[in-house]
Formats: structure tokens, C-alpha cells, sequence
């Protein structure tokens, strides 16, 4: 495979919505149009809203990993700043009442753990497809602001595939305007790009520390659109806030792998009408 060839590099999944990643090689799509383990568990607070990088800075500050199939996990090892690791399991009650006594001595109120296996706890429910972005983009973002390295700033955009032998920003040929899906296929899977994802606080902050890096919106969104391709845009640019594609799938591609290393090839536009999607 040439290195000039649009190809999988990297999958990603977010076991436990808003903590660290696990890096997989190979993951199927299930039915919410997600892969599988992708946010797969989400921690919410007793007012049922999601205990997330948004709403809880706190939550930069805790490290998971994780074991079990790729397409699941069956336990995770937990630390804080304030707690030495622990391991538990998620399979069983006992094990996720354990993560949630371990969290609330950490934050400081009551959680629990949701889960949810079928489609996990997405973001965004229109298009609840994995999502895409380059590698050459995200080392060109990072170059956007100093001291933060290529790695700090995959952990910021927490996307799911990682595409390489692009050039920056490569991915945004994967959408156009607000009536039309841009098709395109991962190996033998048709994914239909949907709108670049509108940025929220995390990127800002430190994937360690919850720091958060100053005028670091009014940056990006400068660089984003000095830097803006003649590929870009449609109608979705109302604010230059925007980075990585969001993106659906019809009933076809469930069940069917993604892999690293799979080739993308980049299809037609399609009529939003035209598609019932996930």
C-alpha cells in the first residue's frame, strides 16, 4: 500500500464516555451506526446528566485503561491524582458499584454508570458514526499553538479513525452542504460523511490536568480559517470552530469491520432525503 494512498492508521474507542481512549485494530459497527465499545458506558451524576469533560474538569485527571475483546471491555484499571489505582470489573454489579465508589471519593458527589452496549452514549444522535480525521491535520493543528504536541492534541479531538497518506485537512472532502451526505468507503464499508463537528471547551484543555490553554478558541478558529482548503465549507462554516466529520451509516453496514489499514476511497454526494441513516 502506498503511503500517498488514503488508509486507515489508527481506531480509537472511548470506552467509558469522556475518559482515555483504547486502541483497537479491529472493531465492528453496531446498530446505532457507532463502533463497537465506543462510549459504551457513560458516568452521569443524580440529576442524570453526564459527569463529561465538559461539565467536570475533574475528569482529565483520571487515567483508565482497559481489558477484554476488542469490541468490549471487561474490566478497567482507574487512577486519580488522589488514589492509587484500582482494577474492576465492569461485567459485574459489584465491580461497577466499586468504579462508582472510587469516582465519588474522587469528585465529590454521587454517580452512577450507565451502559449502554448496542449504541453507547454518542454525542451527536443525527450522525452517530464514527469519526474522522487525518493524521497530517492533526499534526498541523498542533503546530497551531506551542507546546502542545501532536499526541496531546489527538487526546483534545478524541476521534475515532485516524486516516493517513493525506494532506491536512484532508477530511473535510468527506462533507458539503447541509442537503447532501458525501459517501465514501473503509475497506469494503460505505460511511456517508455528514458536517464538521463544532468544537466544545475540550480541546482547550490539558488531556492531563484539565489546564486549560489561553485564547485557545479565538486561535483555532484564526488558524482554521487562514488555513482553510478550497475543499472546505458548503454551508456549515457559520462559526471556523470546526474540526473532524461526524457521519452516519444505513442498516447495511452493521455489523461489518473496520480496519487498520483499510484503503478510503471518497464516493458521490448523496441527497439527505435519499438515505435513511443511523
Amino acid at each position: 500500500m502506498s503511503e500517498t494512498t488514503p488508509h486507515v492508521t489508527g481506531i480509537y474507542t472511548y470506552p467509558i464516555k469522556s475518559f482515555d481512549s483504547r486502541s483497537v485494530d479491529r472493531v465492528p459497527i453496531v446498530g446505532s451506526g457507532g463502533l463497537a465499545g465506543d462510549r459504551a458506558y457513560a458516568v452521569v451524576d443524580l440529576d442524570d446528566n453526564y459527569v463529561n469533560g465538559k461539565r467536570e474538569k475533574q475528569t482529565h485527571r483520571v487515567r483508565t485503561t482497559y481489558t477484554g475483546p476488542q469490541e468490549r471491555i471487561e474490566s478497567v484499571t482507574i487512577e486519580t491524582p488522589t488514589q492509587p489505582e484500582q482494577t474492576v470489573s465492569v461485567t459485574t454489579a459489584e465491580g461497577r458499584q466499586s468504579l462508582c465508589r472510587f469516582l465519588e471519593s474522587y469528585l465529590g458527589y454521587p454517580v452512577t454508570l450507565e451502559h449502554n452496549d448496542s449504541g453507547g452514549f454518542p454525542d451527536d444522535t443525527v450522525a452517530s458514526g464514527p469519526t474522522i480525521i487525518s493524521t497530517a491535520t492533526i499534526e498541523t493543528v498542533a503546530g497551531w499553538f506551542d507546546g502542545i504536541s501532536a499526541d496531546s492534541m489527538r487526546r483534545r479531538l478524541r476521534a475515532n479513525i485516524e486516516i493517513g497518506g493525506v494532506e491536512p485537512f484532508w477530511e473535510d472532502r468527506l462533507f458539503t452542504d447541509r442537503d447532501h451526505y458525501v459517501s465514501f468507503t473503509i475497506g469494503d464499508t460505505t460511511l456517508y460523511g455528514r458536517n464538521p463537528c463544532q468544537r466544545c471547551v475540550v480541546p482547550s484543555r490539558d488531556p492531563d490536568t484539565g489546564a486549560e490553554y489561553p485564547n485557545f478558541n479565538t486561535q483555532f478558529a484564526t488558524k482554521r480559517r487562514e488555513t482553510m482548503p478550497p475543499w472546505s465549507g458548503g454551508d456549515w462554516f457559520d462559526h471556523d470552530f470546526r474540526l473532524m466529520v461526524n457521519t452516519a451509516v444505513t442498516d447495511e453496514a452493521i455489523g461489518s469491520q473496520l480496519s487498520v489499514g483499510d484503503h478510503v476511497v471518497i464516493g458521490d454526494s448523496v441527497p439527505t432525503d435519499d438515505l435513511k441513516t443511523r
